[in-house]
């Protein structure tokens, strides 16, 4: 491709709302263009990198097996209202009626669709095992778009299906993708890891999360150096202590003057004590059929809550945090202050596996601008009636696996796997027939990976100061050549039109820059939009029979022979492509 017939268009600077720097290198790149609130434009840069995505998740979903449908954006609400997701998906899902007031959607996701078309065109186990797989754009009405491509409203996801007539050729489908997933995410050259993860509203029992790892991840991902083990925060196990060493004496409960401390870090501080000595206790409504009960969940002052936990936990699932009213009507004190001590019977009270060993703790007097020091359980109150995994993990917590301590660290969600089992083929009545001609719900797996954020995820991995650094196989341009002078001097036109001919007849994906722009600002282009090699090719250089190499993110550019361009350019590239 020539530049001078393509349409790049570039910025100096990112537009104001751009927080990330995947969302401000791509806006200055011309990847896309802002129409609205989380939904984008792919300019020509861009898609080219979407489609070389694309083309790499189809390689490989074909080779597994699968098969590639397309299926309608728009789903009617029969199909949603027969799963239980119309009530149950919330906001996120955009509504909307027809001329003929019948409602629709248009669809996040695609579960009901494709268990609708398998009711109809599945009737025997002889038809099963079968995967289906799209590749198509969705929505999602996020309640605050942010971070470009990386949190969008609208978005092209690969979204694959299985169907089978057991639950153990079910776990060797989800085998199989979790596999083709890996070959997947190390052709598009990404640094990556696959961690446990819980199920979230898609529903089913086994999942994993594929992540790219980015300091910028809105996901932090635990994991075991010394093992195997990694798993979503939101997932992984906080063991109880196997610290059982007596506590010594134990003190006197004090109650002591906090005002205006709400914090347990301030109390803290004016108590002379560690954080990790403070509970923290957190108020919740868990109401359901039009009951009410009022809930404290009570955790370590260093710890946060896992609400995904919390939701786990029998008799909470769903819950709510409690409103100010609420918190003085049940223990008669504003929030900041209130603590497990002298409750009424009628709250439920759950601890944390942390807090439940804990001597001599502090925490709220449920007395405005009170704490208390020196808590203990079984004298100052009861032992708590349930202990339960409440926190997320943290650096140096053993790993659940028994082989080492977990390590935290961040990552960006790029794809999921679900086994999904009978959840929606029950409530949509999906079935086969097996060998006796007795009915059963299809077993199923559910199979996603986020095409247009990966682009943003491998740019949060690979950037630097001057713009973008793409992996090789999925940059929109393999090589750039960089022409200094390119309609003014004869030698480097003709040098320039030769390199281009040759390298595009080997296959190589060949952006030339024929544009009649100063020198800095061809490189700096060229930088910017994240091509992975570049040769320069000047009259001084031609003279000694020779062109000038720089991958993109090396500090120094070297000189090469023109005649063995070709070769060396053939080598670099197939080094770097990552192939299964």
């Amino acid at each position: 491709m020539r530049a001078s017939r393509f349409f790049l268009s570039t910025l100096k600077e990112a537009p104001s709302d751009a927080e990330l720097i995947s969302h401000q290198l791509m806006m200055r790149a011309g990847l896309i263009r802002r129409l609205a609130g989380g939904i984008y434009s792919w300019m020509p840069l861009g898609l080219r990198v979407v489609r070389k995505v694309e083309q790499i998740v189809r390689e490989e979903m074909n080779r597994a097996g699968a098969l590639e449908l397309f299926m309608p954006a728009v789903q009617p609400a029969e199909l949603w209202q027969e799963s239980g997701r119309w009530d149950k998906y919330g906001p996120e899902l955009l509504r909307m009626k027809d001329r003929h007031q019948r409602d629709f959607v248009i669809g996040p996701t695609h579960e009901e669709v494709i268990t609708d078309i398998a009711r109809r065109e599945i009737r025997s186990y002889r038809q099963l095992p079968v995967h289906f797989y799209q590749i198509q754009t969705k929505f999602r009405d996020e309640i605050r778009p942010r971070f470009g491509v990386m949190r969008g409203r609208e978005f092209t996801m690969k979204d694959g299906y299985s169907f089978h007539a057991s639950y153990a050729d079910l776990e060797r489908e989800y085998r199989n993708m979790y596999d083709t997933y890996s070959r997947i995410f190390s052709r598009l050259g990404l640094r990556f890891r696959a961690v446990a993860a819980d199920t979230g509203s898609i529903g089913g029992t086994g999942s994993h999360e594929f992540h790219v790892l980015a300091d910028s991840g809105e996901d932090a991902i635990a994991y075991c150096p010394e093992s195997d083990y990694a798993a979503n925060v939101e997932l992984a196990e906080a063991l109880p202590a196997t610290n059982t060493a007596s506590p010594g004496s134990l003190q006197a409960m004090e109650k002591i003057a906090t005002p205006g401390k709400t914090r347990c870090e301030d109390v803290a501080t004016q108590f002379g004590i560690d954080l990790s000595s403070m509970v923290k206790a957190i108020a919740l409504v868990h109401e359901k059929q039009h009951e009410k009960q009022f809930v404290l969940l009570l955790l370590r002052g260093d710890h946060m809550l896992n609400e995904i936990k919390a939701q786990k936990i029998e008799g909470l699932d769903p819950f709510r945090f409690a409103s100010d009213a609420e918190i003085e009507q049940n223990l008669g004190c504003k929030p900041g202050f209130i603590g497990p001590v002298g409750v009424s019977t009628d709250v439920r009270v759950i601890a944390d596996r942390s807090v439940a060993t804990l001597h001599n703790f502090s925490c709220g007097a449920n007395a405005e601008g009170f704490h208390l020091r020196g808590v203990n359980w079984g004298r100052d109150l009861p032992v708590p009636s349930l202990v339960a995994d409440l926190r997320n993990v943290v650096d140096g917590d053993p790993s659940p696996d028994g082989k080492g301590s977990l390590q935290i660290q961040r990552g960006i969600e790029v794809g999921h796997i679900f086994q999904l089992r009978t959840k929606y083929a029950e409530a949509l009545k999906a079935g086969y027939l097996d060998d006796k001609g007795k009915a059963h719900p299809f077993e199923m797996g559910c199979y996603g990976i986020g095409i247009t954020r990966i682009v943003g995820a491998a740019i949060e991995q690979g950037h630097d100061e001057r713009g973008i650094i793409f992996p090789t196989a999925i940059a929109p341009f393999t090589l750039a050549l960089v022409p200094m002078g390119y309609g003014r001097s004869e030698s480097v036109r003709t040098a320039a039109d030769q390199l281009y001919a040759e390298l595009s007849a080997a296959g190589i994906d060949v952006l030339l820059d024929d544009r009649d722009e100063r020198p800095g600002v061809l490189l700096a282009d060229m930088e910017l939009i994240g091509v992975p090699h570049r040769i320069v090719i000047g009259d001084r250089s031609l003279k000694e029979g020779k062109v000038e190499y720089q991958a993109r993110g090396a500090s120094e550019a070297q000189q090469i022979a023109l005649g063995d361009v070709l070769n060396q350019m053939m080598t670099r590239i197939q080094s770097q492509l990552q192939t299964a």
